[in-house]
C-alpha cells in the first residue's frame, strides 16, 4: 500500500509490513517516537531483537546501504532494520542513491530515514509517495482562506482516542478542548497529562474540563516548566523571578520541588548514559542519550533545547545534579523544612544551574 500519511492515520491501521524505504518526518517528535515504535514492532519479530541505527550527519552511504542488505543473524531469518536519525544532511548528501535504492531496492531490509523538513516537489518524495511509506508527524493544519491553522477538530478526535486507547480514561469533549488549549498543541505534553488523568480519574474512568484545569493547572504548571528552561538556559534571575510569582500564588517549595526534580534528573540520566556509552567504547550522539532519558515527551523542540542546555552545564556539572537533588530532598525534609528556610534550598538549586560554576553552599544549607 505504502503513500504518505498522517501519523494519526498510521498509527490506526500500520503498513504490515512496511515497504523497503520509509520516511518518518515533521517537527513533532512525540508523533515520530510514536511512528517509529510502531515500524519497530512491524519489522521485527521480536522487540527485543536488535536493529542498527545511525546519525544522519555522521552516516556514510556504504555502511548504511550494507546495514539494510545484510541478513539479520539474530532475528530469525527476519528482515533487517535500519533507523538513520537527524538524516536531513544524509537525504541531501546522498539523494541520487537513494533514489536508485528506491527504485531498486536490495533484499527484505527496511530503512528509516527520521528528518524534520522534507518537501513534496523533490523527485524522491514523488518516488516514495509511490514505491515507498512517508509518515507525516506534524500537526493536521486546516486552511482558513490563505492561513493554514491548527486542525482543532482532529487533533480533539485523536486526544479523545488516545486517552482511552493508552492511559485509559474517557475524556470529555469539551475536557479534550481545554487540554488541548493549556498544552498549546504540545503533543508530548498532553500525552504527560493524560497519564496524570488516568491516574485521578482511574482505570476507565473519566475526565471532564473541571479534573483537567485542577491537573493540569493551567499558568502554574506552565510558569513552572518556564521557571526550570530559564534556569537550565542559565537565566537565574529570570527563574528567580518565575518562583516568587509561584510562591506569592500560594505554592509552596515541597509541591514545587517534585516537578523541578522530575526535569533535572533527566539531564542527569542523560550524562550518565553517554558516559556509559563511552566506556563500552561506543559513539552515542548526545540527542540520542537525552532521548534515552526521557525527553522525546517534551515539545516539539524540547530536544533541541535540551541538547543546547546540557551542553552550556558542561558534563561535570550535569552529572553532579543527582547529587544536588539528593541533598536539596534532605535539607526539604530535615533541616529546612520550615517554609522561610525550604525557599533558600530551591533558591540554591536555580543558582547552581544557572552560574558557570557551582555556588558554594553558606553554611547550614545542602553541600556544594
Amino acid at each position: 500500500m505504502g503513500g504518505t500519511l498522517h501519523a494519526f492515520d498510521f498509527l490506526k491501521a500500520p503498513e504490515r509490513p512496511p515497504p523497503g524505504v520509509c520516511v518518518v518526518f515533521g517537527d513533532e517528535d512525540f508523533l515520530k517516537r510514536l511512528a517509529l515504535k510502531s515500524l519497530r514492532a512491524q519489522v521485527l519479530a521480536n522487540p527485543n531483537d536488535p536493529y542498527a541505527s545511525f546519525e544522519g550527519g555522521e552516516a556514510d552511504w556504504r555502511d548504511v546501504a550494507d546495514e539494510v542488505s545484510t541478513a539479520s543473524l539474530f532475528g530469525g531469518g527476519g528482515p533487517r532494520l535500519v533507523i538513520v536519525e537527524q538524516a536531513d544532511k544524509f537525504v541531501s548528501q546522498y539523494r541520487d542513491r537513494l533514489e536508485k535504492f528506491v527504485a531498486k531496492p536490495r533484499g527484505r531490509g527496511v530503512m528509516v530515514l527520521v528528518v524534520t523538513t522534507w518537501a513534496a516537489n523533490i523527485r524522491l518524495y514523488k518516488m516514495l509517495d509511490k514505491h515507498g511509506l512517508q509518515i507525516d508527524c506534524r500537526a493536521p493544519f486546516t486552511m482558513s482562506g490563505t492561513r493554514k491553522r491548527p486542525d482543532r477538530g482532529r487533533i480533539i478526535a485523536w486526544l479523545i482516542g488516545w486517552a482511552e486507547q493508552r492511559h485509559q480514561v474517557k475524556l470529555s469533549r469539551p475536557a479534550a478542548q481545554l487540554l488541548m488549549d493549556l498544552t498549546r498543541h504540545d503533543f508530548g505534553r498532553m500525552d504527560q497529562e493524560l497519564a496524570k488523568l488516568g491516574l485521578f480519574a482511574g482505570l476507565g474512568g473519566s475526565a471532564g474540563p473541571k479534573l483537567v484545569q485542577e491537573v493540569t493547572g493551567g499558568w502554574k504548571a506552565q510558569s513552572t516548566w518556564e521557571m526550570i528552561d530559564a534556569a537550565c538556559d542559565g537565566k537565574s534571575g529570570e527563574a528567580l523571578l518565575q518562583m516568587d510569582r509561584l510562591f506569592q500564588s500560594g505554592d509552596v517549595p515541597a509541591s514545587l520541588f517534585p516537578q523541578i526534580s522530575w526535569s533535572l534528573r533527566r539531564f542527569a540520566a542523560a550524562t550518565r548514559i553517554y558516559e556509559r556509552s563511552e566506556r563500552q567504547g561506543r559513539r552515542m550522539p548526545l540527542r540520542a542519550a537525552l532521548e534515552k532519558a526521557g525527553f522525546p515527551t517534551w515539545a516539539p523542540q524540547a530536544l533541541q533545547r535540551a541538547e543546547r542546555q546540557i551542553k552550556r552545564m558542561g558534563r561535570a556539572r550535569a552529572g553532579q545534579i543527582f547529587r544536588w537533588l539528593l541533598e536539596a530532598d534532605l535539607a526539604l525534609k530535615g533541616s529546612h523544612s520550615a517554609d522561610d528556610r525550604s525557599r533558600q534550598v530551591l533558591e540554591l538549586l536555580i543558582l547552581r544551574l544557572g552560574e558557570t560554576k557551582a555556588v558554594a553552599a553558606e553554611p547550614g544549607q545542602p553541600g556544594g
